[in-house]
This record gives C-alpha cells, sequence and structure tokens, in this order.
C-alpha cells in the first residue's frame, strides 16, 4: 500500500485553476481500482491519496500524469508501507509480512 503526499509549490489560484482536470485524474484511478482514500492537507497545502493494488513503479507513472505534477504546480511523495492490520472494510487489502 502507498501513501502519496502531495505538496503545493504553487499559489492556490493556480492550483484552482488545474483543480477540474485534477479531479477527473483521480476519478479514473479511483475507477481503475487503484486509489482507495483522498483528500486536502488541513492547512490546504496539498492534499493525500491512500493506493494499492499496483507496483511502485506502476504508481509512479500514474502520479506523472497527474495535471499538477505535469504542471510543475505540486510535487508528490510517495511512501510505501505493508498494511499488516487493517479497518475491516480494507481488509482485502490486508498484507503479510
Amino acid at each position: 500500500m502507498f501513501v502519496i503526499s502531495l505538496h503545493y509549490t504553487s499559489p492556490l489560484e493556480r492550483i484552482d485553476a488545474l483543480m477540474s482536470a485534477h479531479v477527473e485524474w483521480l476519478d479514473r484511478n479511483y475507477e481503475a481500482g487503484v486509489f482507495l482514500a483522498s483528500g486536502r492537507k488541513v492547512p490546504r497545502t496539498g492534499g493525500v491519496t491512500l493506493a494499492a493494488g499496483v507496483s511502485r513503479e506502476e504508481l509512479d507513472a500514474i502520479v506523472a500524469e497527474d495535471p499538477f505534477a505535469k504542471e510543475g504546480v505540486a510535487v508528490h511523495e510517495i511512501t510505501e508501507f505493508v498494511a499488516t492490520k487493517t479497518a475491516p472494510a480494507l481488509s482485502a487489502y490486508r498484507q503479510q509480512l
């Protein structure tokens, strides 16, 4: 499983101008079964997404397609972890060491 931490590097006006395209990118990856949850950081300095079911290399390619990345208005930090314990609703994503 992966945590994608997004950090804005441009003013919010520029972020907001690209938000519709970013949401379309999120929607495609939810439909593909890659993204599990996402949302804005508080305060609004970026966002966080949980992803699973792909390799790190595949996720790197997916993240590179984010309009925020393509336009250079944000940076993504990807942290991989082994989800050995989950809520029942996420049991399909539980992993073994």
